[in-house]
């Protein structure tokens, strides 16, 4: 009955069999009484009825996330999650906080009360902390010093630092905050180190063994698109790219084929590396923007990063590299 094309009367009543099982809700038994059908013949009604066209079943989301995106990229890149939203992305700013709400509402529905949060600077991330509206009761460690922009670099909407957001994150949490006063960077590695021992940093950086889950952001290493390299000396900025430096996660390079590099600027940096970074069971990447698409394909391809929020644009430039 599947295959063969159906007559006028057996039309109307597989019609009539698929309204009431896909829109009223009866079971087959119901239908069959109604009817005087056995429950076999309502199922070969109702397969009929999708052959034929008469039901075309749809899975969709209500909302902004777009589900054959998603898809798409979490089996592409192997990932844990991936999210991608329909958003506009002409101004970026609106952009973050619409991806920031997602990535919080991913966190919340993901998060148990056995895992340990880490937060690696990023606007986004910041963007993420202020929409956090639950999450179990459970420690948030930061996982980077806190890097301070100019007034010309910073702006009203993502002028909190690593330690705001992660006071703000435990609040929410209701769980201890291990947070630490030092910079990201600093001028040599000497200072570096002294600071790594200092009580209030050594106590938080003991903690990143034990983050399961993490969330960061996406630097490319080009002006504008990473604070990191916005805040750097025109010397590391070009001593990076010598290195062949194409993404900045926290405080860990990467290359374009996903190598992971000791540059000479990590000895001056006060965070999470490369190693225990891998370590992390899930970390979340909230990228936004088509120029950061190599740093994204970099990021993933590093196995660094393994679950992505990100917008429509940006995921299907991504994919079409990835089918090339």
């Amino acid at each position: 009955m599947g295959s063969k094309a159906l007559g006028p009367a057996e039309l109307v009543l597989a019609a009539s069999v698929a309204r009431r099982y896909y829109l009223a809700g009866r079971t087959k038994i119901e239908i069959g009484d109604e009817f005087q059908l056995s429950r076999f013949r309502v199922a070969r009604l109702l397969e009929a009825a999708r052959s034929q066209g008469l039901v075309k079943i749809e899975i969709s989301h209500p909302g902004s996330v777009n589900i054959e995106l998603s898809e798409q990229l979490r089996d592409a890149f192997s990932l844990q999650h991936a999210v991608v939203m329909d958003a506009t992305d002409d101004h970026e700013a609106s952009l973050r906080q619409q991806l920031g709400q997602t990535a919080a509402e991913l966190l919340t529905e993901i998060t148990t009360p056995d895992d340990v949060l880490g937060l690696a600077w990023a606007r986004a991330v910041g963007a993420m902390a202020t929409q956090l509206k639950s999450l179990p009761t459970i420690p948030v460690v930061q996982l980077t010093g806190a890097l301070h922009r100019s007034s010309a670099q910073a702006s009203p909407i993502d002028d909190d630092n690593s330690i705001d957001v992660v006071r703000e994150v435990a609040r929410v949490a209701r769980g201890p905050a291990y947070l630490f006063f030092a910079p990201f960077v600093v001028r040599d590695a000497v200072t570096a180190q002294a600071l790594r021992q200092q009580p209030d940093v050594a106590r938080a950086l003991n903690q990143i063994p034990l983050v399961t889950k993490a969330v960061a952001g996406i630097g490319a290493w080009q002006a504008g698109l990473s604070t990191l390299y916005d805040s750097a000396s025109d010397a590391d900025r070009t001593s990076l790219t010598d290195q062949g430096v194409c993404a900045d996660v926290g405080c860990v390079f990467i290359s374009a084929d996903g190598t992971p590099l000791q540059t000479s600027l990590n000895e001056r940096m006060v965070g999470i590396n490369a190693t225990q970074l891998r370590d992390v069971e899930e970390v979340i990447a909230i990228p936004y923007g088509i120029r950061k698409r190599d740093a994204v394909l970099a990021a993933v391809r590093s196995g660094l990063v393994n679950s992505l929020v990100t917008h429509a644009s940006l995921a299907r430039a991504l994919l079409a590299e990835s089918n090339r």
